[in-house]
């Protein structure tokens, strides 16, 4: 049942563990062919109810929760059905697509206010897209880009090329398993990539081996390998991460707390306008492997990743020292470990906006934003930026980027008189996703003569208008409030677009 559930629904198999609790969910409310009953009205004492239950792997629109709402905004994130929640009576989502900042894609979240489509498989689209997608092998320089350009460093250093036959725009088909991307063209890389991986979790004193204690289950790992692309489409570097199966932890015994904050877009523009306004450097800094730097407070044993099982020591586990992608008190656990940081070396933490931290003296003044990986860091002068580097340099390891150049997809351009921001990239993406490119020029935002009103007919393209709205949303918060009034306008229709929207 677990595995006719995958398959319908086009969701990966590191979601089997969703489907089986999903299964046995339906199969205690059925009854078997021995008994009448089923074990629910047996345990209960009345029958079920079965308008509670879904689609496994179905489309569905869950409301945001009303904390994390904007007056002009989405008020629902495309999510996929992937269970029901133990403790209560919600359902449990996997997010799709999402403009909200603390709600992020592939993540599980639990609500009961939800529209489902049961007849919607998003992940089985996307694989018969995908199949149906001729795969291309070579890309000219320059004739398509990514949507987010790449962080460059501006110390001088020699590139790394991966020669022309790595140049593509294929995203699909990266290795789910070390002996897949071993056994491939590219295996050198990713074997580099993966020693480095396990090299910085070995220095990091990550875990420490020993045998499972009665009643304890080990969680899983797995190794997660992506290629990182340039503008112009060539590979950057590839990458491995080993992430823990977080979604087998049991809340109250794995973990308790999971909450961690995330620096909003206002937060980052505002400093940004504070630069601008006082001519100030912006340098950008990354933490390689932040998540491994949290401290864990819960007893958690893990298996040996894979391709690095201790000869002479298969049968023992590792137990969690520090945290690891995956668990899912990961981010909580890394922000607390970088506040104590910050506070311990004379930062403040700003009241407005828990990840921006400020320390000032009578003639200078440093601040620092970040956002899970990724800081920027501005200051009155050079040496209290080097400074702050060089203190961020010893707790953890960074990798310095020089002076701000993308952050988010937005990109950072010094001007005679300021700062400019712009998304170039991300818009033409988005064009080329929609199949807008060759669309002519506009010279207002909407078209003021045209009169929109509710759509009383069959819905036009539901699902494409709202990814569409959901997409400029996100421009329109980040670097283009001209288009605010035209988004708006059209974004109340989103329930139920007609043709006439579509021209707006």
């Amino acid at each position: 049942m677990m595995n006719a559930m995958l398959i319908n629904s086009g969701l990966p198999q590191n979601l089997w563990g969703e489907a089986i609790l999903s299964a046995n969910h339906i199969l205690n409310k059925v009854p078997h062919k021995d008994k009448n009953e089923t074990p629910y009205e047996l345990w209960k004492g009345h029958k079920p109810s079965y308008k509670y239950l879904k689609v496994w792997g179905c489309l569905a629109k869950v409301e945001v929760p009303k904390p994390k709402q904007i007056k002009i905004g989405p008020k629902t994130i495309d999510c996929i059905f992937i269970g029901y929640a133990n403790n209560s009576s919600a359902y449990r989502f996997l997010v799709h697509k999402s403009t909200i900042l603390d709600i992020h894609e592939n993540t599980i979240i639990e609500s009961r206010n939800a529209i489902f489509f049961e007849n919607i498989f998003p992940c089985k689209e996307r694989k018969e897209e995908g199949s149906s997608r001729k795969r291309t092998h070579e890309v000219a320089s320059g004739d398509h880009q990514r949507d987010e350009e790449p962080r460059r460093s501006k110390r001088a250093k020699i590139a790394k090329t991966f020669g022309p036959e790595f140049l593509t725009y294929v995203l699909e088909n990266e290795p789910r398993t070390i002996n897949e991307a071993l056994s491939s063209p590219e295996a050198p890389f990713w074997k580099e990539a993966i020693n480095s991986e396990i090299e910085s979790i070995m220095q990091n004193h990550t875990w420490e081996l020993m045998d499972l204690p009665p009643g304890s289950t080990p969680l899983g790992c797995k190794w997660i390998l992506k290629r990182k692309y340039k503008a112009d489409g060539s590979i950057d570097k590839y990458k491995a991460r080993l992430v823990a199966k977080g979604f087998k932890q049991k809340e109250g015994l794995d973990f308790f707390d999971t909450y961690s904050p995330v620096t909003r877009i206002t937060s980052i523009r505002v400093l940004i306008a504070i630069a601008a306004l006082y001519d100030l450097e912006i340098h950008q800094m990354d933490v390689k492997t932040a998540f491994l730097n949290g401290e864990l407070d819960e007893e958690i044993y893990m298996e040996q990743p894979e391709g690095f099982v201790v000869p002479g020591q298969e049968k023992k586990v590792c137990r969690l020292v520090k945290s690891l992608y995956g668990l899912k008190q990961a981010p909580k656990q890394w922000h607390e470990k970088f506040d104590r940081t910050m506070l311990s070396n004379g930062f403040k933490i700003n009241e407005c906006d828990k990840c921006v931290y400020v320390k000032s003296s009578h003639n200078s003044f440093i601040i620092v934003c970040l956002y899970v990986d990724d800081m920027l860091i501005m200051g009155s002068n050079r040496d209290v930026i080097l400074t702050t580097k060089r203190m961020l340099t010893k707790h953890f390891d960074m990798k310095d980027m020089g002076l701000a150049d993308v952050i988010l997809g937005i990109k950072i351009s010094k001007t005679s008189d300021g700062l400019a921001l712009s998304q170039s990239h991300y818009i033409e993406n988005i064009l080329k996703k929609f199949k807008a490119y060759d669309s002519p020029p506009a010279k207002t935002p909407v078209d003021l003569n045209l009169h929109l009103a509710k759509n009383k007919g069959e819905s036009e393209g539901q699902i494409e208008y709202s990814r569409i709205i959901g997409s400029l949303m996100y421009i329109m918060n980040c670097t283009r409030p001209d288009i605010a009034y035209a988004v708006n306008k059209l974004s109340r229709f989103t329930s139920n677009p007609s043709k006439n929207h579509w021209k707006g």
